[in-house]
């Protein structure tokens, strides 16, 4: 009979290690679009870095024409211009800041937060205008003109949806309620218009996002064509 090998002096087999699956690599053409993305992305931050130097430019002289239309000597004409010389100078702050680096991916990011801030700061202090300076003989028309021209020259300038749009409404948005609030000829007329034309602004902002939108995506396999 053969021998039984007792218990005791069985040697237990070791397990057999678990060969963890290698983790599947990241597709080059992703990684690819992902490069591409963050590129153009650089490429917007950076145009909007440009172009606020020239919104600031346009607030400053549209601001000094606005005090000189109104007299500028009065009390609030000056808080006023305190007013916005306080939102010019984070916007030249925040140009300053990164223009250091224009081509960081972080600190372009940084900049954009800091702008978008002071572009509201900037349209509720242009908004307080229609309180501060405007004369109480002021026409509608002329109310129309201080909202629209800003508005305008901010869209134009910075090409960028949500900064120009966080302009756009606090100062629509306050010169529409001073038609309404204050004794202006036409004023209900006038409030309508600056609402309307804050909603077309908005629209061509959105449109003109969209577009850039479509034009990065359109280029996206010509660049995977070339890789």
């Amino acid at each position: 009979m053969a021998a039984h090998a007792h218990p005791l002096f069985e040697i237990a087999s070791a397990p057999e290690p678990q060969v963890e699956a290698p983790a599947a690599p990241v597709s080059a053409l992703t990684r690819l679009a992902q490069i591409h993305a963050e590129a153009v992305d650089t490429a917007r931050l950076a145009n909007l870095l440009g172009r606020s130097l020239y919104a600031t430019a346009a607030l400053a002289v549209l601001g000094v024409a606005a005090l000189a239309a109104g007299g500028g000597v009065a009390s609030p004409s000056i808080a006023w211009a305190i007013l916005m010389t306080v939102g010019l100078l984070a916007m030249l702050r925040a140009y300053a800041f990164a223009i250091r680096q224009p081509f960081e991916r972080a600190a372009l990011q940084a900049f954009a937060q800091d702008i978008r801030a002071s572009m509201l700061y900037a349209g509720f202090a242009w908004g307080a205008g229609a309180f501060l300076v405007l004369s109480g003989t002021v026409s509608g028309l002329e109310v129309v003109l201080f909202a629209a021209v800003p508005t305008l020259a901010i869209a134009a300038l910075l090409r960028e949806r949500e900064a120009a749009l966080l302009f756009v409404a606090p100062a629509a948005g306050l010169s529409s309620l001073a038609c309404a609030v204050r004794p202006i000829s036409g004023g209900a007329l006038a409030a309508g218009a600056i609402l309307m034309g804050c909603a077309v602004v908005a629209v061509i902002l959105e449109a003109i996002a969209r577009g850039g939108e479509k034009r990065q995506l359109a280029a996206l396999p010509r660049v995977l064509a070339a890789s």
